[in-house]
């Protein structure tokens, strides 16, 4: 049962981030539960995060920092934060992102209300790249529900919606439960893995804002060669995002009711977004036509 004497775990993977660490550094370390480590991964930064970071673990016990020696890849460093870790319950925190000083003692407080629950959420808000600042209520309990395909469902529904909604990846875990997950590099990993988590076990959520990340859109493209991805998976991000959640239904422990449930909902969020491509391309072409016509007109 989490307690104050419980260690929480909180997982920093960085590269190239000496002008930001200090401060999600000094939030983290600013919580009021008191039983804490802060353990950050340093993929082969080249820009002195590497001396700041042995200079912030040296003022502060609680500080574990690892280096590693060549960069491994944004996933594998994020998974490696959590290897490192030794702490009953664990969450990540973004090199740029804020955590409010009772994040975690809250986050511990929902575990005591509801001993089923593998997950707590907060609420978050998030800075866009021009400063403007946005958060977005979640209601509803199906997360935690008993039927894992009630959480899978859900989870599905909330990927078509607003990103500020819920964020799992930023969520409290129960280390033991979520270090069993397995997870591989691909574009929208962070959906799937969320699908993943949503099958393991019941969710709770703050209805608080608790935290603080930025968020900015990248193109596909540019999100393919950040996670060192052959270029024509951008051609194909849905499917191989559905494939992988279909190949996860197969290894869980669904009765074959369940299984079938849940196949059904990944067919309807995949036809869903085939949709949204389809009209996405359709408005691109219509407005490539229009600059066109108009060219012959100014002609």
């Amino acid at each position: 049962m989490a307690t104050a004497d419980t260690l929480v775990s909180v997982g920093l993977p960085v590269h190239n981030g000496v002008d930001r660490v200090r401060d999600v550094v000094e939030s983290v370390l600013g919580q009021d539960h008191e039983n804490l480590e802060l353990v950050i991964g340093d993929n082969a930064s080249t820009d002195g995060t590497e001396d700041l970071c042995r200079d912030l673990a040296a003022q502060d016990r609680r500080i574990v920092y690892h280096r590693n020696p060549v960069n491994t890849g944004l996933l594998n460093n994020f998974v490696g934060v959590m290897r490192l870790s030794g702490g009953a319950y664990f969450r990540w925190v973004g090199d740029d992102d804020w955590l409010a000083p009772n994040n975690v003692s809250r986050s511990l407080e929902a575990f005591a209300a509801d001993e089923r629950s593998i997950l707590v959420t907060t609420q978050l808000e998030y800075v866009s790249s021009d400063s403007a600042v946005q958060t977005v209520e979640f209601h509803g309990d199906s997360l935690s529900s008993e039927d894992p395909v009630t959480r899978f469902t859900e989870m599905l529904r909330l990927l078509n919606e607003s990103h500020m909604l819920i964020d799992p990846l930023y969520g409290l875990f129960r280390r033991s439960v979520v270090a069993d997950i397995d997870r591989r590099n691909m574009m929208r990993e962070d959906e799937v893995f969320a699908t993943k988590l949503a099958l393991a076990g019941p969710w709770g959520h703050i209805p608080e804002v608790l935290g603080r990340r930025h968020w900015e859109v990248e193109r596909v493209s540019a999100l393919v060669r950040k996670l060192d991805l052959p270029p024509w998976h951008a051609c194909f991000v849905t499917t191989l995002q559905c494939r992988e959640i279909l190949h996860w239904l197969a290894r869980c422990d669904l009765s074959p009711t369940e299984r079938r449930r849940a196949q059904l909902a990944v067919a309807r969020m995949f036809v869903r977004r085939q949709k949204i491509v389809a009209a996405r391309r359709s408005r691109r072409l219509a407005h490539m036509a229009g600059i066109g016509l108009g060219q012959q007109c100014a002609d």
